[in-house]
């Protein structure tokens, strides 16, 4: 009996280490890719300024082709939306909340589950002056307590850039296979 309680107290005195540590760790995270593309933004722009064209190269949807989706709201432009649910990539939607056309696009994403998180996404296209554009991917939002402790165990910009890394390979592929 006396060892079981050494043992749960060894635990508690874990878990409460563990809590302090990730107690300490940034209550933001941000992750951002880029790629230069053979292609102008104009060309770019049908494929990253609205979610029709974005889910033609979006490494998410390429992992689960049974993924279930439905589009609302207008099909460009603020307010488009795209909602998802996949035994593979979770559930959740993103919806178009700005945009500069041919430059920059502002997304919500929020998923519901695996977990419940709202981040912002943001893809940037930079006129080269060879004529190509560099996209920048970016993803940030909010760290609670449960976030932070994952992300002792797991990098978030490893295993989503690599996502990214992805993504922009595919939109590479496919814009410039059109250009």
């Amino acid at each position: 009996m006396q060892i079981l309680v050494f043992v749960l107290i060894g635990l508690a005195v874990l878990v409460l280490a563990l809590l302090a540590y990730a107690a300490t760790r940034p209550a933001t995270f941000s992750v951002e890719r880029h790629l230069r593309i053979d292609a102008s933004p104009e060309q770019l722009w049908p494929l990253v300024g609205e979610l029709q064209g974005f889910n033609r190269w979006n490494p998410y949807a390429r992992k689960d082709p049974q993924m279930r989706g439905h589009y609302s709201g207008p099909p460009a432009g603020a307010g488009s939306r795209y909602d998802w649910d996949s035994s593979k990539v979770g559930t959740g939607s993103m919806t178009l909340t700005g945009q500069q056309p041919g430059r920059a696009v502002q997304l919500q994403l929020d998923f519901l589950k695996p977990f419940e998180a709202h981040n912002q996404v943001e893809f940037l296209l930079e006129r080269a002056p060879d004529g190509g554009t560099t996209v920048h991917w970016r993803m940030h939002g909010p760290s609670n307590l449960i976030g932070r402790i994952m992300g002792i165990f797991i990098d978030m910009d490893r295993m989503c850039g690599r996502d990214f890394e992805d993504g922009l390979q595919n939109l590479k592929q496919i814009a410039e296979a059109r250009a």
